[in-house]
């Protein structure tokens, strides 16, 4: 046989919406990625049998499954800062910049800062880099989150923010196809968007939004004349009508939020935002990218993943049909880079 099933590799991503998993022939590179499967999140039933069919036979005496883990809290953290490096030397200084600009409690996060440009740990000792990215998430939802995996039957043998590991392969991507034109990248939730612009280089800016998929709601209940809110949310959220030609009007609210946003960053740095990407949308709200790229005059970034993939060591099973190599699987593929990435800073400590 040609790879070792000991050394298979399993990689899960879980959003509010869906749970994709893949199952790789190794956890180094070059590693064959043998088996895709997504199902929804909330369905208990079909997470149960999508588990069985990726791993039937659970390794190590506890039954669970091993994964390296991708997840999306919704209080989660990723926000560019731009820090002064004078005061790099005052123990307080980080948790003042997190508490006066992100407006959460240092204490009671788990929080990282690293370097916007590389990704790497940020250089407080250097003295010299001053842009930094800080990624976390609430202690109390980490611990959420793991036991929500464990009662699922997987063990997180490495666990983080999906939307980091997105990033930066994104990152990783402008630069690959020679994406000159900066990126906008939503994450779109229920409650709130995450907004970043991306450009080969990395992340040049963060902004929070607190409008989401739920704040289109009222827009479906009077655009559609339905008695009450709670009817438009299970239309809305139902894969049984096509908003399509809705899309303008659902996203205005957001588009001004955005336009705001674009047109600062356009004016610091005299560039133009060149396309859009949505991330973590569930399958039938696709529509959506299509009506905020419409709304803000720019094009959809167009990603052709299994080139990209392959010249990164990661190639694809007969199995895999190319309909499963799309954006929608982005974020999983994102967490193999991220695999690597953190290996081989391992080696180098």
């Amino acid at each position: 046989m040609l790879f070792s099933k000991k050394s298979q590799a399993i990689y899960l991503d879980l959003s509010d919406h869906t749970l994709t998993v893949a199952r790789a022939s190794s956890a180094s590179r070059p590693a064959q990625i043998e088996e895709i499967r997504s199902c929804p999140a909330a369905d208990a039933n079909a997470v149960s049998g999508l588990l069985r069919e990726i791993q039937p036979k659970r390794g190590g005496s506890s039954g669970y499954i091993h994964a390296n883990c991708g997840v999306y809290t919704t209080r989660r953290i990723v926000r560019r800062a731009t820090l002064d490096p004078k005061r790099f030397k005052e123990p307080e200084y980080l948790s003042e910049v997190v508490s006066a600009q992100f407006r959460i409690e240092p204490d009671k996060y788990t929080l990282a800062a690293l370097n916007a440009n590389t990704g790497a740990d940020f250089d407080l000792e250097s003295g010299t880099d001053k842009e930094a990215v800080f990624a976390g998430m609430p202690s109390e939802e980490i611990s959420s989150v793991q036991k929500r995996l464990l009662e699922m039957g997987v063990y997180p043998s490495r666990l983080e923010i999906g939307t980091l590991a997105t990033l930066g392969a994104i990152v990783d991507y402008l630069s690959f196809a020679s994406v000159k034109a900066p990126t906008l990248v939503l994450e779109i939730d229920a409650e709130a968007t995450q907004a970043f612009i991306l450009s080969e280089s990395g992340v040049d800016t963060s902004r929070p939004i607190a409008q989401g998929l739920d704040a289109m709601i009222p827009a479906v209940q009077k655009e559609l004349g339905l008695k009450d809110e709670e009817s438009a949310r299970k239309l809305f959220y139902s894969n049984t009508f096509d908003f399509t030609g809705m899309g303008p009007v659902l996203v205005k609210r957001l588009i001004k939020e955005l336009q705001s946003s674009i047109g600062f960053y356009e004016v610091q740095t005299g560039q133009s935002i060149g396309q859009v990407l949505c991330t973590l949308l569930p399958p039938k709200m696709g529509w959506l990218q299509g009506a905020i790229a419409g709304q803000l005059g720019v094009g959809v970034l167009d990603l052709n993943l299994k080139p990209w993939l392959e010249a990164r060591g990661i190639s694809f099973g007969a199995a895999v049909a190319r309909t499963e190599i799309d954006p929608r699987s982005l974020g999983l593929f994102s967490l193999m880079l991220s695999h690597d990435h953190a290996v081989a800073s391992q080696e180098k400590s």
